[in-house]
C-alpha cells in the first residue's frame, strides 16, 4: 500500500511540475500510439468491410485467421520485425531499427488485426441489414464498403480505440525494435520497465499511473469530439 501511495505522489509530482523527461516521453508515447492507429484504421477497416460484404471460397478461414492474429505475442511480432529492420534483414538498408518508425511497424501488425476483426463484426451486422437496399440500388463493391463504414462509423469507433488500448500499453516489440533509447525512443512503458528494473518502484508506478491517465484522457476526448453519448444514442 505504501508503494502505491508513493506511486501516486510520484505521479502528482511529475505532473505538477510538468517535468521535462514526462513530457518528452509521453508525447512519444503518443505519437507513436496514434500513428499506428490511423494506420491500422486505414488498413483494417477496408479489410473488415471488404469481408464483410465479399463472398469466395476461403472466407471463413480467411476470418478465422484474422481472429487468430489479434493474439499475436508482441514480443514474437517485435523479433520478426527487428530481423526484418536489422543490417542483415531485406530492409536494414533503410536504417529504421531502434527509430520510432521501427516502433509504429511493430505497432501496426499488432493492431490492425483487432481493428480488422472489430470491424468485421460490426460491418457484419449492419450489411445484413442494408444488403437488400444496397442490392436494389445496384451499387458497386466499394460503394457498398464506403456506406457502410460511413454508416457505422461510431461503432467502428470502438474498433479504434480498441487498437490504440493495446497499442499505448505495448512494451515487448516496441523494446525490441526501439532500444529504449533515452530521448530517442523511449516511452512511458519501456520507462516504467527500466525505473522497475532499477528498483524505483516509486517512480514506476508513478509513470503508471500517467500512462492510464493519458489512456483515459484520449479515449474521453475521441468519445467528446465524435459526439458518441448524444441524443439518447447507446
Amino acid at each position: 500500500m505504501g508503494d502505491i501511495l508513493l506511486g501516486l505522489y510520484e505521479a502528482l509530482r511529475l505532473i505538477v511540475t510538468l517535468d521535462a523527461d514526462l513530457i518528452e516521453i509521453s508525447i512519444r508515447s503518443l505519437y507513436v500510439t496514434l500513428t499506428a492507429v490511423a494506420l491500422a484504421s486505414v488498413i483494417g477497416l477496408p479489410v473488415g468491410a471488404w469481408l464483410a460484404v465479399r463472398r469466395f471460397r476461403y472466407r471463413r478461414s480467411v476470418i478465422a485467421l484474422m481472429n487468430a492474429l489479434m493474439g499475436l505475442p508482441p514480443v514474437v511480432v517485435g523479433l520478426i520485425v527487428y530481423l526484418l529492420l536489422s543490417r542483415s534483414g531485406p530492409f536494414g538498408v533503410f536504417g529504421l531499427l531502434f527509430t520510432p518508425t521501427a516502433m509504429i511497424i511493430a505497432q501496426v501488425i499488432i493492431i490492425t488485426p483487432l481493428v480488422a476483426s472489430i470491424a468485421h463484426q460490426a460491418i457484419r451486422e449492419l450489411w445484413a441489414e442494408y444488403h437488400d437496399l444496397l442490392i436494389s440500388l445496384n451499387t458497386s463493391r466499394g460503394q457498398r464498403m464506403r456506406t457502410l463504414i460511413w454508416d457505422g462509423r461510431r461503432a467502428l469507433l470502438t474498433a479504434a480505440l480498441a487498437g490504440f488500448g493495446r497499442g499505448i500499453g505495448e512494451v515487448g516489440a516496441i523494446m525490441i525494435v526501439g532500444g529504449n533509447i533515452d530521448h530517442v525512443t523511449r516511452v512511458l512503458t519501456t520507462a516504467i520497465a527500466l525505473e522497475t528494473g532499477k528498483g524505483d518502484f516509486a517512480l514506476a508506478l508513478g509513470l503508471g499511473f500517467v500512462l492510464i491517465f493519458l489512456a483515459i484522457a484520449v479515449n474521453l476526448l475521441i468519445h467528446s469530439l465524435s459526439q458518441t453519448e448524444v441524443r439518447g444514442r447507446w
